[in-house]
C-alpha cells in the first residue's frame, strides 16, 4: 500500500472526499442523528478550527462537521488536519488519513498551509481528551497545550471554535489508568497519555489504544461558534487567548448536555 509523505500538503484526494462525503450524508448522519449547528459562522480564508476531541481513534464528529461544512462551503471550508506522527506513520492509516487532508501536527506546516490560504483543524487536549473516561464525556480539557493560540497569533489567522456533543458515546471508556501509563513511561515512549479500558465494537473490552472500531449509536451535535480574530492580540497575550478559546467550548458543550441528556 502506497505510503504518502505526511509533509505533503497536496496529497487530499477530491474524489475519495466526495466519496467519503457521500457517505457520511446518506449513512453516518443519519445513523447519528447529526445535527450540525452554525455553518453560516465559516469565514473565507485560512483559519484555525479549534475544537474539543472525543471519540478515540475515529472521532466521528470530525468526519460529519467536515462533511456539512463541505456542502455548503466547499473546499474552502474543508481544513487540512494536524495529525499525531503515529497516525501518519502507520501505512494503512496514513494512506486514508492523508489523502482526506491529514498533514504531519508541526508548526512548519501549519505555517505553509496557512499561506496556501488553507484552514487547519485542530484538538488541542489530544489523546488526553479523546480517551477520558465516559463520566467525563462532558468536559473539555486542553490539557495545558495552549501552543495552538501562538500559532494563530504568529499566522494572523482567526480560531473558529467548533464545539460537539454526543462523539464520546460511540464506546464507553471506563477507565484511563493514567498513573499506569505515567509509570510505563507511555508519554515518552508512544505520546500516549492515558491507557485506556474501553468498551468498543466489534473488540468487547480493549486495554491500550484503540484501534479504528464500529460505533455505537449516539447523537451528535456539533456547533460552530463565532469566530475570534486575533487584530488586537500579541504573542503575550497567547496564554490568556487559549484559556478563553477552552473556556468558550465549555461553556457550550455544557450548554449542550443540558439542552440533549
Amino acid at each position: 500500500m502506497k505510503m504518502f509523505d505526511p509533509d505533503n500538503l497536496e496529497n487530499t484526494n477530491e474524489d475519495l472526499l466526495m466519496q467519503v462525503h457521500d457517505f457520511i450524508q446518506e449513512v453516518m448522519i443519519p445513523y447519528h442523528d447529526a445535527e450540525v449547528r452554525g455553518l453560516e459562522r465559516i469565514p473565507k480564508g485560512p483559519a484555525l478550527y479549534v475544537g474539543n476531541h472525543s471519540g478515540a481513534t475515529l472521532s466521528i464528529d470530525s468526519f460529519i462537521w467536515v462533511a456539512e461544512a463541505f456542502r455548503v462551503h466547499g473546499m474552502d471550508a474543508v481544513p487540512l488536519g494536524l495529525a499525531h506522527d503515529l497516525v501518519m506513520d502507520l501505512p494503512g492509516l496514513n494512506h486514508i488519513i492523508c489523502q482526506l487532508g491529514g498533514i504531519r501536527a508541526k508548526p512548519e506546516n501549519a505555517r505553509r498551509a496557512f499561506e496556501a490560504g488553507r484552514k487547519l483543524v485542530v484538538y488541542p487536549g489530544g489523546d488526553m481528551e479523546a480517551t477520558r473516561p465516559y463520566s467525563e464525556r462532558n468536559q473539555v480539557s486542553f490539557a495545558g497545550r495552549k501552543g495552538f493560540a501562538r500559532l494563530a497569533i504568529k499566522s494572523g489567522v482567526p480560531i473558529i471554535p467548533v464545539v460537539a456533543h454526543g462523539a464520546h458515546g460511540t464506546l464507553r471508556i471506563l477507565h484511563d489508568f493514567k498513573g499506569v501509563a505515567k509509570l510505563l513511561k507511555l508519554n515518552k515512549r508512544f505520546r500516549f497519555g492515558r491507557l485506556p479500558l474501553s468498551f468498543a465494537l466489534p473488540y468487547g473490552l480493549w486495554l491500550g489504544p484503540i484501534p479504528p472500531y464500529f460505533p455505537l449509536p449516539a447523537k451528535i451535535t456539533v456547533e460552530f461558534l463565532e469566530p475570534i480574530y486575533l487584530d488586537d492580540y500579541t504573542l503575550e497575550d497567547s496564554d490568556k487567548l487559549a484559556d478563553y478559546v477552552e473556556t468558550r467550548l465549555q461553556s457550550q458543550l455544557t450548554q449542550l448536555a443540558n439542552e440533549l441528556e
